[in-house]
């Protein structure tokens, strides 16, 4: 993923994360500005902290946005323009954190010139001489939003994290430190849905679930090794989706009888490869927007309008009777009328993997002979 500018990357010579946050403050106006108001206030309070901070000032007491704001203006560091311009930020991201009526766009429009205001009085009075800030413009509406809400708040409390990491550890060289370096760039370059919206470990491994997958049902026959274990499991209401697997994979098999910590360690091996899986097909749909795909393990086909239109039948694919009788009796006559996730097919009495890997394979031959 390229790389894309943004108002306030003007701001990553003097905090890569500070200019990061506000990225995500730019994302979120026309996506829900409840989100935008109340994160405004954390921002601003961070570049506060920077301030007393560079003023050798006692910060150990203030323990909130107010009292900042108080402190600061009782020693005569903030005009008039800002202080409102503070307080502004930070009533409007109280309202925002409290009160269930919907927030405007206005209202998360009015917040963003505050924060200008505060940006721009911040870098002129402590920043290097030789940034320049951009005059003020509003943020444009996108046609399409590509962060789903939920995954825009993960974006921002991780950024914000790594902010106040970054405030903690003195900098003597850089005003990044390294960890913040991949772990913002990670970020930075993160196509929508691949944000990490939790951790699965087992023992001393760790596997990091992306947003996208974040309720994905965890269908037992992509799973070769664990599919009957998936299966137990799931009678029990355990582990038929992603989110209703524990943190810790250690004695998940006590749901269930008869099963051993093996089936846990085999089931976390598996998920990794799901997972590999499903980020190369997430990238497949979002770099070829609009077209349909069949899948089968880590392989694809891209289904065109002739592949679609062949008939099921033992003329077109031999070697598979028993499947090809199944599906016409439940009125699939079409191949475009098959699933995406061809191991879906398994499902059928006395079909198994090899048959299903048969039939992908036959549609690849029939693609390729009618692109060709």
């Amino acid at each position: 993923m390229e790389k894309s500018s943004y108002f306030y990357q003007f701001l990553e010579p003097i905090s890569k994360e500070l200019a990061l946050v506000a990225r995500e403050l730019e994302h979120s106006i026309f996506t829900s500005p409840r989100t935008m108001l109340t994160h405004a206030r954390i921002f601003v309070e961070n570049i506060l902290q920077q301030v007393i901070r560079e003023e050798k000032l006692p910060d150990e007491q203030w323990t909130n946005l107010k009292d900042r704001i108080d402190l600061l203006n009782q020693n005569g560091y903030l005009t008039t323009e800002i202080r409102d311009a503070l307080h502004f930020v930070r009533q409007t991201g109280n309202q925002a954190a409290h009160d269930t009526r919907m927030f405007r766009y206005s209202e998360a429009l009015l917040s963003w010139e505050s924060v200008y205001q505060i940006v721009k009085w911040y870098v002129e009075v402590y920043g290097p001489v030789d940034i320049n800030v951009p005059p003020y413009h509003d943020p444009t509406l996108k046609a399409q939003q590509p962060y789903e809400i939920t995954e825009i708040e993960e974006r921002l409390k991780s950024l914000e994290n790594l902010l106040i990491s970054s405030m903690e550890k003195p900098k003597v060289d850089s005003v990044i430190t390294p960890e913040a370096e991949v772990a913002a760039t990670k970020l930075e370059f993160e196509q929508p849905g691949f944000t990490t919206i939790r951790t699965i470990t087992y023992k001393d491994q760790k596997l990091e679930i992306p947003y996208f997958l974040r309720d994905a049902f965890l269908l037992p026959q992509r799973f070769a090794i664990s599919e009957t274990f998936l299966i137990r499991l799931g009678a029990e209401q355990q582990a038929r989706i992603m989110s209703e697997l524990p943190n810790n994979l250690e004695g998940l098999h006590h749901h269930v009888k008869r099963y051993t910590e093996k089936n846990n360690e085999n089931l976390f091996e598996e998920l990794k490869t799901y997972i590999e899986e499903e980020k190369i097909r997430r990238q497949l749909v979002l770099n070829y927007p609009g077209e349909l795909f069949f899948f089968f393990k880590e392989d694809y086909i891209v289904v065109t309008e002739e592949l679609s239109k062949i008939p099921l039948t033992s003329d077109e694919f031999s070697g598979m009777p028993n499947l090809l009788r199944q599906l016409k009796e439940d009125q699939m006559g079409w191949v475009g009328q098959l699933p995406k996730e061809l191991v879906i097919l398994a499902k059928y009495e006395n079909v198994g993997i090899g048959t299903i890997e048969k039939l992908f394979e036959q549609l690849k031959e029939k693609q390729e002979h009618h692109s060709g």
